[in-house]
């Protein structure tokens, strides 16, 4: 299957759409956007998937989408910030994305984002402390990563924060011990990262720190007591 036909569009009460390994489909119809019952749009292993057509900020209904292993897909349209129900976007293995638009700060309900594995991503827009829903970040092997942005303290929500094998990592925002209501935080592997931030004594919900293989970390602010 090569492509889908406009009239895709017309399915008024379509909430599942799955289109799992259609590996020679190279796009969708913008009428995609029409499908105003649409819960869940499954497009991972989707190889040939280059960009998401603008009218995906339609699906007012949209709670999961499912973006993984989308090896050609460079990068989001803007629209994507008006999915007002979306609460899960999986971009996972998404090799060629470089960066996020500005606009999913806009994701209001969002909850989790996975992000892991995805190697080009080098910076998280500021937006993304606008997420006040989200509970899990996943930013594992995002090794060209080389800082967050200091506004991720703003993540009031927030529980789990995955950073493994961000190798590129030199440092932690100050802003971070602000994540009141964190309790795991990942760093293995961060190989470049030499100290934490004082900050990290403010982290009152923190239950689990990883810290295997943080090769330049020579020791750990008193304040962690």
């Amino acid at each position: 299957m090569k492509e889908l036909p406009s009239s895709i569009g017309q399915l008024n009460a379509l909430q599942k759409f799955d289109l799992r390994w259609c590996s020679q489909l190279k796009k969708l119809p913008s009428s995609i956007g029409q499908l105003n019952a649409l819960q869940k749009l499954y497009l991972s292993w989707y190889f040939n998937l280059e960009e998401l057509p603008s009218s995906i900020g339609q699906l007012n209904a949209l709670q999961n989408l499912y973006l993984r292993r989308c090896s050609n897909l460079k990068e989001l349209p803007s629209s994507i910030g008006q999915l007002n129900a979306l609460q899960k976007l999986y971009l996972s293995w998404c090799f060629n994305l470089k960066e996020l638009p500005s606009s999913i700060g806009q994701l209001n309900a969002l909850q989790k984002l996975y992000l892991s594995d995805c190697y080009n991503l080098k910076e998280l827009p500021s937006s993304i402390g606008q997420l006040n829903a989200l509970q899990e970040l996943d930013l594992r092997w995002c090794s060209k990563l080389k800082e967050l942005p200091s506004s991720i303290g703003q993540l009031n929500a927030l529980q789990n924060l995955y950073l493994r094998r961000c190798s590129n990592l030199k440092e932690l925002p100050s802003s971070i011990g602000q994540l009141n209501a964190l309790q795991e935080l990942d760093l293995r592997w961060c190989s470049k990262l030499k100290e934490l931030p004082s900050s990290i004594d403010q982290l009152n919900a923190l239950q689990k720190i990883y810290l295997q293989r943080c090769s330049n970390l020579k020791k750990l602010p008193s304040s962690i007591g």
